[in-house]
């Protein structure tokens, strides 16, 4: 069975596939804001395309594609819109989501102690710090 998970805010997501003994991640970055300075307006103002958050969660997809089970893990709401674009682009996905949790900005090693031990209590943990 494979078990992942992943970590996201608005800046980023990090994709974690761990299992007992390792763990692999990688990164996805939030398409980068655009700057557009307004002939009237002295003051730098910074726009989303509209469309921007959706790239960004379809790449996420793209990359959780094959997991049998999804831990979803953020500080913010970016996880819960994350979540409600699977259901509405991407059912299959949607199903494999069994656990959504508020989580600060933990390290990597935080994240797969805890996405291991909420998978498989009774394997060893890294400890926090360690």
């Amino acid at each position: 069975m494979k078990q992942m998970a992943v970590w996201m805010d608005h800046h980023q997501a990090r994709i974690f596939d761990v299992d007992g003994k390792t763990f692999d991640e990688r990164t996805v970055e939030s398409v980068t804001k655009h700057v557009h300075r307004h002939s009237m307006d002295s003051e730098m103002k910074t726009h989303n395309h509209p469309d921007d958050e959706h790239r960004f969660f379809r790449e996420i997809t793209h990359q959780l594609a094959g997991a049998d089970q999804i831990l979803v893990l953020g500080p913010s709401v970016t996880k819960l819109r994350f979540i409600k674009y699977a259901h509405a682009h991407d059912q299959a996905l949607a199903s494999t989501i069994v656990g959504v949790e508020t989580a600060d900005h933990p390290t990597d090693r935080q994240i797969v102690a805890h996405v291991r031990h909420y998978f498989h209590g009774d394997l060893p943990r890294l400890g926090v710090g360690t």
